[in-house]
């Protein structure tokens, strides 16, 4: 049986996240956002009270990319979302299971987010967040790891909120896991990013020894084929073998767009670095029309959905339209990952090949990156992208005593790098050993004293009226 828990309290933090070079993807640029942390306090029938923490960057114009909202009205939606989630989840006053509260909570936070004119993948980000610190408070209560939990379902995940599935499905996927000790980065290139030369994507000083790459893509098919053909050529200049991904962000208009772009990979001799080493493209159109647009003959290039997967049943949708794979991001939700994962090894075992991929959204050193990688190592994702390293100068103005605190209890995972604790990578990879740690992958929390409220957003309606 799956321990039943009550919240006492749910308390949300920000800190403000410089960034070290801008980050361009789709139309937008960010230098600097706020990182949310949550702090959450429950009681564990029969094993009193624990806390548990979580994080993630309140990213704008990922969640909500609507051209009539500033990158700040996205913020303040997510925001939202964390007040109206918080809400909903204290009204449950009654000892349940981890998954009954979010199962319980989710419907009733989509609906309650659309009246705000927030979107579902939005209203997604405040159970989201809140579910990784009730985790980490429960596994701390049981004094169990993430790895083994879940292993034996502590969460209580169940088939409610996917149907298609048995719960015999679920408890098998999660009993036969056997998390990886290894995970390969995928370097990000971003849009404004260096290509040739000097802090370019073969230069070793950036890439970090990476054998993966992630390309942003921009929606233009021979602005876009131009750029690949010239990261291409540095790549192959790298002495190792690579492999790639595409990430368009919803950037191209409809499947005519796409398929010129298909048309250049598959024809343009220029192109063969990048077109002999492409594992998938990520979210190319837009969520609305990808719910539209049948992929046809060019789901034999692979693709996967990311910003389209806004509810439990998207996979489900995506396949049916020829997508192959969905992204895990545990700001998006970790047990539809687990679920979304479990449909991909059940599809699999059926004779086609499907899949889950690492996207991290810019997860940050501390809780975030490792709370996302002991995610990803679970449902066995072997490479996932890591930009949180590379676009913010280590822990960045995280406490040099919180940061020490975290490079001491996982040392496999930072390195003083001279002036700052950073992520350590091992040729290309990143070690999970640390991660066994009693709670959801972490031995250390934040330093609560040390942050400030999450501010006050302002209603969406409101800012557009």
């Amino acid at each position: 049986m799956s321990p039943r828990l009550k919240l006492r309290d749910i308390a949300f933090f920000e800190r403000p996240v410089q960034f070290a070079r801008p980050f361009r993807f789709g139309t937008i640029t960010i230098n600097a956002t706020p990182q949310l942390l949550v702090r959450a306090e429950i009681e564990v029938e029969g094993r009193g009270v624990a806390v548990g923490a979580g994080a993630e960057l309140l990213v704008p114009k990922w969640f909500d990319k609507r051209p009539e909202l500033s990158p700040a009205q996205t913020v303040d939606g997510l925001r939202l979302s964390l007040q109206i989630a918080r809400g909903l989840y204290l009204a449950r006053t009654g000892f349940q299971t981890a998954f009954d509260l979010h199962a319980s909570c989710i419907g009733a936070q989509i609906a309650a987010c659309a009246k705000e004119n927030i979107p579902p993948l939005t209203a997604a980000y405040g159970p989201a967040e809140i579910d990784k610190a009730i985790l980490d408070a429960l596994l701390r209560a049981v004094e169990t790891s993430f790895f083994d939990g879940m292993a034996a379902n502590i969460a209580g995940i169940d088939a409610r909120l996917s149907p298609d599935l048995s719960e015999r499905d679920i408890r098998t996927f999660l009993a036969g896991r056997v998390p990886l000790e290894r995970v390969a980065i995928r370097h990000t290139v971003g849009l404004d990013d260096t290509i040739e030369g000097q802090g370019g994507v073969a230069d070793p000083r950036e890439n970090t020894g990476a054998r993966y790459f992630k390309l942003k893509l921009s929606g233009d098919p021979a602005a876009d084929a131009a750029r690949l053909a010239r990261i291409g050529k540095e790549l192959n200049t790298l002495g190792r073998d690579y492999k790639v991904t595409l990430d368009a962000n919803e950037q191209y208009a409809d499947l005519a767009a796409l398929q010129a772009l298909i048309e250049r990979l598959d024809h343009d001799a220029a192109l063969r670095p990048i077109a002999t080493r492409l594992l998938y493209v990520e979210q190319p159109m837009p969520r609305d029309i990808t719910r539209q647009s049948p992929l046809g003959s060019l789901a034999a290039r692979g693709f996967i959905i990311d910003e389209a997967d806004d509810s439990f049943d998207a996979f489900p949708a995506a396949r049916a339209l020829g997508y192959r794979g969905i992204s895990s991001k545990s700001c998006k939700g970790l047990y539809k990952s687990i679920v979304n994962a479990t449909r991909a090894a059940k599809w699999s075992a059926e004779g086609e090949t499907f899949f889950v991929t690492g996207e991290d959204l810019t997860c940050q050193a501390g809780l975030a990156v490792q709370q996302d990688l002991a995610l990803g190592a679970f449902i066995g994702v072997t490479h996932g992208e890591r930009n949180g390293h590379h676009y913010v100068d280590g822990f960045g103005e995280t406490p040099a005593a919180e940061a020490a605190a975290f490079a001491a209890a996982h040392p496999d995972l930072y390195a003083d790098a001279g002036q700052s604790i950073r992520l350590s990578i091992h040729d290309g990879d990143l070690l999970t050993g640390s991660l066994h740690a009693t709670g959801f992958a972490t031995a250390v929390h934040p330093d609560w004293s040390a942050l400030r409220p999450l501010e006050q957003p302002n209603s969406i309606q409101e800012q557009l009226a």
